[in-house]
């Protein structure tokens, strides 16, 4: 039976999310959202759209994220083996192509069970994989039912009220929303093993708009009710935003730097192990790979055959190259 305690969430943060979960998918995320149930049905409770593509657009050669959200790994999966990565390191992510017209769309799907999804996006979790990605703008393409997509929207809804108790520690007691989203995300990205372009952080909240804002404000009552160390807080309304009061202490900073700096190593270890697994969960995969570490730091890798064939035994070198040329910090 499972007893993971269910997402807790103030009325105001939930709705939040819930609105912005029920905006109209593209016709691209559609139409592979229903190759992933053509393919496995009612293993699915939700599948989530997120990401770059969400973000600037799905116009183009581009390669949609999607989140399927699932009962049990177990019943997703016809191989145990894949059941058993996924369970100790989660998500496993897999390659997705389908026509929509004449044109193809294609799609990266991590996979990820209900249950282990909300321990991610819990506050008392140290990886930050989960409430880093997921605080952020996702729509909802497909829910099974009413509970799936209320259970979605509740963990996605604590993501935000972790990141933003985790990344108020890392601004000063005075501040604007968006400067503390700049902050928090600056300090995800560090904890993976890639270079991130200068001024990426920036460039997603400003995409977002108000968002950042509006976010904030309602997240402080769900942040207090979890009793989450952020201090005592208020807002106050100015012309040109709401600045955010925290009451964090010098002690909480130094004790909030050294956990970041934790997460910073246990992030690139988990990182990496899940760049290696990737190699195994889906054709293409190391060409994947490589455009991936293209797309966020510009060093392009071209891989022999025989990486193609034996990543685990050949691939280090490549690994060891790109980090040379500058693609991992």
């Amino acid at each position: 039976m499972n007893t993971t305690r269910a997402p807790r969430s103030d009325p105001e943060l939930a709705a939040l999310v819930a609105r912005e979960l029920e905006r109209a998918p593209s016709p691209a995320a559609r139409a592979l959202a229903d190759e992933i149930l053509r393919r496995h049905g009612g293993a699915c409770r939700a599948i989530l759209y997120y990401g770059s593509g969400l973000r600037a657009g799905d116009e183009g050669d581009v390669v949609l994220d999607l989140l399927v959200v699932v009962d049990a790994y177990r019943g997703f999966y016809t191989r145990r083996g894949h059941a058993l990565l996924n369970a100790v390191l989660a998500p496993n992510v897999f390659y997705l192509e389908t026509t929509l017209g004449e044109r193809t769309v294609r799609a990266k799907y991590a996979v990820v069970s209900g249950a282990h999804l909300a321990r991610g996006t819990s506050p008392r979790t140290l990886q930050v994989y989960w409430w880093g990605r997921f605080s952020q703008p996702c729509l909802l393409v497909h829910a099974r039912d009413a509970a799936a997509r209320s259970a979605v929207t509740l963990a996605l809804a604590q993501a935000v009220a972790t990141f933003i108790a985790r990344a108020i520690p890392l601004v000063p007691n005075e501040f604007h929303a968006a400067e503390l989203w700049q902050t928090g995300l600056a300090a995800c990205y560090a904890t993976e093993l890639r270079a991130e372009r200068p001024g990426n952080a920036r460039g997603l909240v400003e995409l977002t708009g108000r968002r950042s804002e509006n976010i904030t404000r309602a997240a402080l009552v769900h942040s207090r009710e979890l009793s989450l160390p952020i201090g005592d807080m208020r807002v106050s309304d100015e012309p040109a935003g709401a600045r955010f009061h925290s009451s964090v202490t010098p002690a909480e900073r130094r004790r909030s730097r050294f956990i970041w700096a934790v997460r910073r190593v246990h992030g690139k270890a988990l990182h990496l192990l899940r760049l290696v697994k990737s190699a195994f969960t889906f054709e293409g995969g190391v060409d994947y790979l490589l455009w991936k570490i293209e797309r966020h730091s510009g060093v392009r890798v071209e891989p022999s055959a025989r990486v193609r064939r034996h990543p685990l035994i050949f691939g280090w070198a490549t690994l060891w190259k790109l980090r040379r040329l500058g693609a991992f910090r």
